[in-house]
This record gives C-alpha cells, sequence and structure tokens, in this order.
C-alpha cells in the first residue's frame, strides 16, 4: 500500500471527509482492521483565505508548497490537495515535489467521460465557478462545462462558507441547491460536478434526477486505486 500525501485545511470539515471516505474505502476493499496510509499538513484556512481575496497567489502557493514538501518528507508517495478552489495553484504545487500531484480536475473529467456525458455543469465557491483555472482544467478533456449564472453564486458561496465549514446543514439550503441544479440540467448539462468538498455534505445523489460527480469522494476513488495497485 502507498502512502497518501494530503494538505488540508482547507476547510478542516473537508479534510476530515477526506479522512474518513480514504479509511473506509481502505476497509471496504481490503477488509479487516486494514486502514489507509496517510501523511497530512493541515494549513490555517483564514490566512490562505485572506489572502486568496487579496489575489495574492504567489503567497497561497508558497504555504501550500511548504506543505506539499512536508508531506513529501514524511514518505508520501503521492499528493493530493484537499480542496478545489486552492487548485489554483495546483501547478507550483506540483512543481514543489518529486512526487506526482493526483489532480481532482482530471479525476472528475475521467468520471464524466466514463458516463458518456459531454456536457456537465460545476457548482462550487464564488471563486471555482468564476475564474476558469478548473473547468478549464475538465474542459482540456473534451468536455463543455458551464456554470450557474453569476446570480447564484453569492447564495452558493454563503451556504458554503457560513454553514458547510461549520458542520451545519440546513434543508432550506438543500432545497434551494437542488433547485438549481434542476435549472442547470434544463440548461443541457447531463451531469452535475459538486466541486467543493462540503457540497457533499449537503447534495446527495438520491436528491436528484440528474447524474452527480462529487469530486472529492471521486478523488478518493483514485487515490485509492494508485495507493493499492
Amino acid at each position: 500500500m502507498q502512502t497518501i500525501g494530503l494538505v488540508g485545511g482547507m476547510s478542516w470539515e473537508s479534510s476530515a471527509e477526506y479522512y474518513k471516505l480514504l479509511n473506509t474505502g481502505v476497509e471496504s476493499r481490503l477488509g479487516g482492521l486494514h486502514s489507509a496510509k496517510t501523511v497530512m499538513a493541515s494549513v490555517e484556512f483564514a490566512e490562505l483565505t485572506a489572502l486568496q481575496e487579496e489575489e495574492r497567489w504567489d503567497d497561497v502557493a508558497a504555504i501550500l508548497a511548504n506543505a506539499a514538501r512536508g508531506v513529501e518528507a514524511a514518505g508520501a508517495d503521492f499528493l493530493m490537495l484537499c480542496t478545489t478552489t486552492f487548485h489554483r495553484v495546483a501547478e507550483q504545487v506540483s512543481d514543489a515535489v518529486d512526487i506526482p500531484l493526483l489532480h481532482l480536475g482530471d479525476v472528475v473529467a475521467s468520471a464524466v467521460k466514463d458516463q458518456g456525458i459531454e456536457k456537465v455543469a460545476l457548482i462550487g465557491t464564488t471563486f471555482a465557478m468564476s475564474r476558469t483555472f478548473f473547468t478549464d482544467r475538465i474542459a482540456s478533456h473534451g468536455l463543455e462545462v458551464i456554470v450557474p449564472s453569476a446570480e447564484h453564486h453569492e447564495e452558493i458561496n454563503r451556504v458554503i462558507y457560513d454553514e458547510l465549514v461549520h458542520g451545519k446543514v440546513v434543508d432550506s439550503s438543500r432545497k434551494r441547491a437542488v433547485k438549481l441544479i434542476d435549472s442547470l440540467w434544463e440548461q443541457g448539462a447531463g451531469g452535475v460536478i459538486l466541486g467543493c468538498t462540503e457540497l457533499e455534505l449537503l447534495v446527495k445523489q438520491s436528491d436528484v434526477d440528474v447524474p452527480v460527480f462529487p469530486g472529492t469522494t471521486l478523488h478518493v476513488g483514485a487515490a485509492l486505486d494508485r495507493a493499492l495497485a
């Protein structure tokens, strides 16, 4: 079993979900008392968010690259960033280490293509929806990617940062998210990517008819495929 390196803390709720899914995944695949071999560096979310808001991406990259080097030094065989938004600096982080980075965008794109879907929607933080760093990575696999109109961005962002990162799952927010996903289906999306770990706490496949691609769950599955190969 390879050792999985995690750069987390963005938010800690997201990292906890990664850790849980990795371990339950190994237990499911191998049985018995098996668990995942992992090392994690957890960064300070408020610090990174403040830098993000000031567009100080070189500073963000430096912090995450330093965390990645620590994970590598601790024995990780490959690296995961437990975040979507901060994949904005994934290339800089990858360049800072000698172990491979398992890019979330590549994993999600592969899952979408496996279902024969050509047009997919992404919901996530305002930053992930309003910038193209993540949608472009998915589109590079030959997919068309759409996002909700700008009028919906603030509400999704509020649910993520005011509720979900604090572990609050509010039913009224779930209903609004489901309504939004239905509208994206009506716009021609063959599936919807949950492009933020915390959104997986809010929306499940059973809540909607359109195929849902939970980024974190898919990311973890790909990591386990690699670690257990």
